[in-house]
Formats: structure tokens, C-alpha cells, sequence
């Protein structure tokens, strides 16, 4: 974060300012919405959650280190109090980014957006100094964080942004204009919000490639329908990547390894490179291709390109994150978020690094699937039952009931239980599991079916 001090931030941010000695005190360091995680000279966000209010924690936070809490309250430490926390935090935000100049790239999509983020930023900051999100702080509170955390030095700012409903990408790159925007796909993620079906998604999606300059790049994936169909709501100069013949930026001759890791020749306007990533999953090559697709624009070469993406590794957990137990039991952490596109990805990716192992899927709830939802969770079902997974365990009352029986039905041989909840399922795994087998531990973050994926790492 650009050096600003107490007094500054209050005029930008329309704060007035409680128990601050001086005005004049300097933030040099970005701002926190965790008290644990705030760094000397920082600022600390005091917002209010649906379990936890920031406020409490106000002292703690200055304790650790903070210059000052930005809250909508006083709170007995120094603080600029403002109406909306939030809010003030991406008036800042915009503010700051104002002061520097590096290239932003925004990137959208249903699902791996967070992967193709670690990817690119990996390629990028090979070459120059690049803030990427961390984790998956892509929304109205975590995008500002984010920007926050540029400073002079930095040259590219890689802003993965989600959006949960229209309008929300109009916000986000109102607060952070890119000069490049990538959008990965349309899937059925937020249905819910957003209206019927992917033709809303998309109009949502395409909010990103509206706010680009005349003079930037809309990187579009060509395999999907949708996301073409983008190239006329841009003003920015539009690049193709994908499996379709004429894209600018392809990949040939796929192939996966013993470990269902990757590899391809990447193709680009510059040239060809080979590639071979640490990821596992078919369905990584397009998060692969999507960072190249970034990179290419901003000049770099197929070479270089293909350095750092052999160079990445996974960064973000809970994201097909493996480990590998003493008694041959792996355990596949894929209990970040679940749609039915990211599932299909998942189960295929790990039964195909399986080969011939038992392999155990633990699945809970897809969230936000609006009507289709018992239909969608029936169908992954089938898709565990086709695949030739040899246990199932549904973890959930409602939909989760519709794929233990979907996939029952399918009489091809998988062992299904059900069970009410995450202590449910990480019981009747632990009892379940034998030396060598393969789980794979998969639903929506509100399920918390991580936790039974850390307690099976850790037995």
C-alpha cells in the first residue's frame, strides 16, 4: 500500500476520526479484515459478518500493529468512522490504485477462476512485480483488499472477480478499471441470483468485458458458446484461446501422465512450447491456456509462457489440494466450492489419477441451483456410478439424497451411504477406508465438508 497517512484516508473516505493522537500517522502497509492477520502500519476493516463483528476485535487488531481500525463505530482505539465499512474500503481502494499505474487484468468465469489466477500470476511475476488475489477474495470486500496491497512498484495487478448476481462486475471494475479482461466460462454457478440460465450468467459475465479500453484485450475462451459470443459487447481488442481451430492461443497433442498431471504443446502467435503442469485434471489445460492467453497479450513469448506455467504450483487449498497419507491413503481436498461443472471436473480428474485404486467419493450439497437442483445432483450421481467409483457418501438431507439414489439406480457396482452431516461423514470414512484408496472430498463452502477432508489427512 502507497504510504498515506490517518488524515488523508479521512478526506477520501469521508471519516471522521476518534481517538487518533495523529492525524499525520502514516499506513504503509495493507489493510485486514482478520485481526490475525494485520501486519505493523497496516489498517484493520472492522466489518460485521453474519457471525463475528470486526468491532470486537478492535484492540487486538491495533495491539498486533494496525495504524488504525476503519470502522462505523468508535471503538476506544484510534479509528476512522465512516457509515459503510465496506463502502469506504473501496472509495480507498479506488483511490490509491488512482496513484499508481500498473496493467490490471480482471478475470471472470463459473469455475476456475481461482486456479487460472495462481497460474498467471506465477507466469507473471517471473517477469516483473505482480499482486494477484489472495485466495478467493474476489468480491466487494475482497477486490479492495486486494488493490490495497499494490504499491509503485507493482506492474501487473491480477484481480480475479466474482459475481453473484448482475451488476456486480460493473461495481467491481468501477473500483479497479482493467486493461485486460479474461473471461474462462458460463456455467450454472449463481443461477440462483442471476435468473434462468446461462444466458443471464452470461450477460452478468460480460459486464467484464464492457468496462475494457479501446486499447485492451478481451481474452475469450472459444469453446464456449457464451463466452464468444462476448466479442461484441467490447470495444477492446478481442484474442481467442481454446480447442477450436483459429484460436490464437491453442494446446496440442493432450496427453495425461500416471498422475492425470497434464501435458501439451502450447501453441501461440509467437510460437510453440512444451508444458507439462502439476496439477491434476484434463480440465486444467484450459485454466492453463486462459493464463497463457493473458500473458501472450501482455507480449510475452510461447517460451516464456511455458516456463512458468511447468514452474506453478497449486497455491490456493481446498482446491483438488492432495495429500498423501503414510498408509497409502490419499486424500483429494476439493471442498472449496462445488457446481455441477467443477464436480464432473473433479470425479474425472481423480478417477483417472486413481487408475486401478478403490477410489472413495464423500460429496455434499451444490448450493444455488435454483430449480434444476435435485436434477443436477441426480445427474452427479450417475456420473459417480459411470465412472466406476466404488463408494459413495452423500452427506446432507435433500439433494444429496437425490444423487446417492441416482447413483444407486445405476446398478453399475458403487457401495452408497448417506449421512446427515460433516461428523457423519468423516466417521463413517475413517471406518470405511483402506490402505491405498483414493477420497475425494467435494461440496459447497457452506457445507464445511473441508473439515472432514483435514480430519482424513490428519487420522
Amino acid at each position: 500500500m502507497i504510504a498515506t497517512t490517518l488524515e488523508r484516508i479521512a478526506q477520501v473516505v469521508g471519516a471522521s476520526l476518534h481517538d487518533v493522537r495523529d492525524p499525520r500517522a502514516l499506513v504503509t502497509a495493507p489493510a485486514a479484515v482478520d485481526s490475525r492477520e494485520v501486519v505493523p502500519g497496516g489498517l484493520f476493516a472492522a466489518t460485521v459478518g453474519a457471525r463475528v463483528d470486526g468491532h470486537d476485535y478492535a484492540g487486538r487488531a491495533v495491539a498486533g500493529g494496525a495504524v488504525a481500525v476503519l470502522a462505523s463505530r468508535p471503538v476506544g482505539v484510534p479509528a476512522l468512522v465512516v457509515d459503510d465499512v465496506q463502502l469506504a474500503l473501496g472509495v480507498l481502494a479506488k483511490h490509491l490504485l488512482g496513484r499508481i499505474s500498473p496493467t490490471v487484468i480482471g478475470l471472470t468465469g463459473s469455475v476456475g477462476k481461482t486456479t487460472t489466477k495462481d497460474l498467471l500470476a506465477q507466469v507473471l511475476e517471473r517477469h516483473a512485480a505482480t499482486v494477484a488475489t489472495d485466495r478467493s477474495f474476489n468480491n466487494e470486500l475482497g477486490l479492495p483488499l486486494t488493490v490495497l496491497r499494490a504499491d509503485a512498484a507493482t506492474r501487473y495487478l491480477v484481480l480475479e472477480m466474482g459475481a453473484s448476481r448482475k451488476g456486480d462486475l460493473t461495481y467491481l471494475t468501477g473500483l479497479a478499471p482493467p486493461q485486460l479482461g479474461l473471461v474462462l466460462n458460463v456455467g450454472s454457478a449463481h443461477v440462483e441470483r442471476m435468473g434462468s440460465g446461462p444466458a443471464d450468467i452470461a450477460e452478468a459475465k460480460g459486464e467484464l468485458v464492457e468496462a475494457l479500453p479501446a486499447d485492451g484485450f478481451a481474452l475469450l475462451n472459444a469453446d464456449d458458446p457464451y463466452v464468444v459470443g462476448m466479442a461484441g459487447r467490447t470495444r477492446a481488442k478481442v484474442l481467442l484461446y481454446g480447442a477450436a481451430a483459429g484460436t490464437q492461443v491453442r494446446a496440442e497433442g493432450v496427453r495425461l501422465d500416471d498422475r492425470a498431471r497434464p501435458a501439451f504443446e502450447l501453441v501461440t502467435p509467437d510460437g510453440s512450447a512444451p508444458v507439462t503442469l502439476d496439477l491434476i485434471g484434463e480440465h486444467q489445460v484450459g485454466n492453463a491456456l486462459a493464463a497463457a492467453a493473458v500473458a501472450t497479450a501482455l507480449g510475452l513469448g510461447a517460451a516464456e509462457i511455458a516456463e512458468g506455467l511447468n514452474a506453478a504450483r497449486r497455491r490456493s487449498a481446498g482446491r483438488l489440494e492432495i495429500v498423501e497419507r503414510r498408509d497409502g491413503i490419499t486424500i483429494v481436498d476439493d471442498a472449496y466450492n462445488a457446481s455441477p461443472e467443477s464436480m464432473k471436473a473433479g470425479l474425472r480428474a481423480v478417477r483417472a489419477m486413481a487408475g486401478a485404486r478403490r477410489t472413495v467419493a464423500v460429496l455434499g450439497a451444490m448450493g444455488q441451483q435454483a430449480d434444476t437442483s435435485r436434477a443436477r445432483h441426480a445427474e452427479i450421481g450417475r456420473l459417480v456410478a459411470d465412472l466406476r467409483f466404488d463408494v459413495l457418501i452423500a452427506v446432507g438431507e435433500g439433494d444429496p439424497l437425490a444423487m446417492a439414489w441416482a447413483a444407486e439406480s445405476a446398478n453399475r457396482g458403487v457401495a452408497v451411504h448417506t449421512v446427515e452431516d460433516v461428523s457423519g461423514a468423516t466417521e463413517l470414512a475413517g471406518s470405511l477406508l483402506e490402505p491405498g484408496d483414493v477420497v475425494f472430498v467435494k461440496a459447497s463452502s457452506e457445507i464445511g465438508l473441508g473439515a472432514c477432508a483435514r480430519a482424513l489427512a490428519d487420522a
